[in-house]
């Protein structure tokens, strides 16, 4: 009994071995971990099936960019914020353009009891903001040539913020 107890001993801590080497290897991973809320998640996911429907179905780029940017608001670390900034730069390029089924003045922006729409450069701009940060911030997305495509008639992709060195942040 003692021999088989032994054995069995044995084979369980090679087991263990064994298993604990094939984790300590991992997979190969796309970037840093992100801790991200499954809630917002599923909240994130489902803006994003909407904007999708309105971006390409019904050619809504006002309400396409609104939940593109609702997201944006509250979820920023969402799985397919890299579709989200392009949906937005492009909504925001085709409102510019008074593409679609939407009238550009149809955007508002409030601010209190103030309302704003905005120009066609304004548009632009948000459009260059929009696809520059997906073009500097997601490098590995699928839609960063179709942003780049866009960019050219933009100026091209803003350069990327440098952030200030730590000794500065602590002067201000």
């Amino acid at each position: 009994m003692s021999k088989r107890f032994i054995l069995m001993a044995i084979i369980a801590a090679l087991v263990l071995l064994a298993g604990a080497n094939v984790m300590a290897q991992g997979g190969a991973k796309q970037g840093p971990d992100v801790a991200r809320d499954p809630d917002a998640e599923v909240e994130a996911l489902h803006n994003l099936e909407v904007a999708r429907q309105y971006f390409k179905l019904r050619k809504a780029y006002v309400a396409s960019l609104n939940r593109c940017e609702e997201v944006l608001a509250g979820n920023p670390t969402f799985s397919k914020i890299d579709e989200i900034l392009y949906m937005a730069g492009v909504s925001s390029l085709n409102l510019a353009n008074a593409k679609g089924k939407q009238k550009p003045d149809e955007y508002v922006i409030r601010e209190g009891e103030k309302k704003t729409t905005l120009s066609p450069q304004e548009f632009r701009d948000k459009a260059r903001d929009y696809l520059s940060q997906l073009v500097n911030d997601y490098p590995q997305s699928k839609f960063k040539d179709d942003a780049l495509s866009d960019l050219k008639s933009l100026g091209g992709p803003k350069p990327k913020p440098v952030a200030p060195p730590e000794a500065a942040k602590g002067r201000q």
